[in-house]
């Protein structure tokens, strides 16, 4: 592959690469919906991801080109930059504009991005972009940013220049994600540690739904605002700064402050989610599988039922999957809304459940979704 990388950076720039960079994409194997509201993820990095090849130019121009897109961008150096309709190169364009900020002397640079993600499936495919770009940056021009401070402003990147609310769990998981493990992270403090992540005679299965969704006009916005009046609600009578601080039992002595029923559902979902990750993670360590699906089923239904981030196309693969006897676990991840399901399938059952899965989404959904396999993999690094 990186030879014919090569090969198109030369063909559209003249010019040979100096380096090639590599950022994985993420799935989140439970604890959905609570980064934002301080609470605690379990997610991994992938296989799949993105690659960039970048060589200085001579020109004063920043010059982005994508094997995905045919849009491409060209910038005159300048000390800031704004948000230019929707292209793709907005993500980069963003982590430019945010090292500038910092008193970074950017230069004229030819940069070319190829990923395998599938674009808007729930697996992170525009933080995979931002921490790639804040990586690459960072590494070539040897600006002595460490990773925590390429996913903050890879964070702010997608809050501030992109517009959307999001945690940190998706820049967080593509930097500091390690081959067949899980983080576990808590989203305020940013502490994490590192779970064995060994599923035994099973493998991680990706169902993309093939609906595409924009994360920036989809609820999402909407349910960071319902968590945030729901946290105003319970900060009349307790002191907390996130959800997430309140255990299920405390949540319920308190509950009835949140006057608004659909409110209240948004936060009864982030406060027993958060417990769930808690309890996923022990069975992890203990190598309980068959209780670990069991928390994935339930963290799907949470999702459905209090969060309405689901959606008929994600609702119908976890259904296949609960009636597939050769599936233990499955649930959506991401922001929903369309995007992505995973689902721990025994191994040398994945052409059966394919063709199955494939045969009931269709019947339903009225076209095929796509199926992957894939291994956990390592972050972000330099090829």
């Amino acid at each position: 592959m990186n030879s014919q990388l090569s090969e198109t950076f030369f063909e559209k720039y003249k010019q040979h690469p100096t380096a090639t960079y590599f950022a994985p994409g993420r799935v989140n194997l439970i604890g959905e919906h609570i980064d934002y509201n301080g609470g605690l993820v379990m997610p991994c990095a992938i296989t799949a991801g993105t690659w960039l090849l970048l060589a200085p130019n001579n020109d004063n121009v920043i010059r982005f080109s994508s094997i995905n897109f045919k849009e491409e961008g060209t910038f005159q150096l300048q000390k800031q930059y704004s948000k230019t309709c929707k292209e793709w190169y907005n993500y980069p364009l963003g982590v430019f504009h945010e090292l500038q900020q910092q008193g970074w002397d950017a230069s004229g640079l030819d940069l070319l991005y190829f990923g395998n993600i599938p674009i808007g499936s729930g697996l992170s495919s525009s933080a995979s972009i931002e921490v790639l770009t804040a990586y690459a940056l960072n590494d070539y021009y040897d600006l002595g940013n460490d990773k925590l401070a390429l996913v903050k402003l890879s964070k702010k990147v997608e809050n501030e220049f992109i517009g959307v609310n999001s945690g940190i769990m998706d820049q967080f998981s593509i930097a500091f994600g390690e081959a067949d493990k899980a983080l576990v992270l808590n989203c305020d403090t940013l502490k994490y540690k590192v779970v064995d992540c060994n599923l035994g005679d099973y493998v991680l299965a990706i169902i993309n739904t093939n609906k595409v969704r924009e994360l920036s006009e989809s609820k999402y916005n909407e349910r960071v605002a319902e968590c945030e009046t729901a946290l105003k609600a319970l900060q009349h009578e307790i002191k907390i700064n996130n959800l997430c601080e309140l255990t299920a039992d405390k949540f319920a002595l308190h509950s009835h402050l949140i006057a608004d029923e659909t409110v209240l559902k948004r936060a009864t979902h982030v406060v027993k989610e958060n417990d769930r990750v808690h309890l996923a993670a022990k069975a992890l360590n203990a190598g309980e599988l068959e209780e670990f699906g069991r928390l994935m089923y339930a963290s799907h239904q949470s999702l459905k039922d209090l969060y309405e981030v689901t959606g008929k196309e994600l609702d119908a693969v976890v259904d296949f999957c609960k009636d597939y006897e050769h599936v233990i676990a499955a649930r959506m991840t991401g922001a929903g809304f369309g995007g992505c399901a995973i689902a721990l399938l025994k191994k040398g059952y994945e052409e059966d459940f394919a063709k199955q899965l494939t045969d009931y989404y269709v019947a339903k959904i009225g076209y095929p979704a796509a199926i992957y396999i894939h291994q956990i993999g390592d972050g972000v690094k330099k090829i």
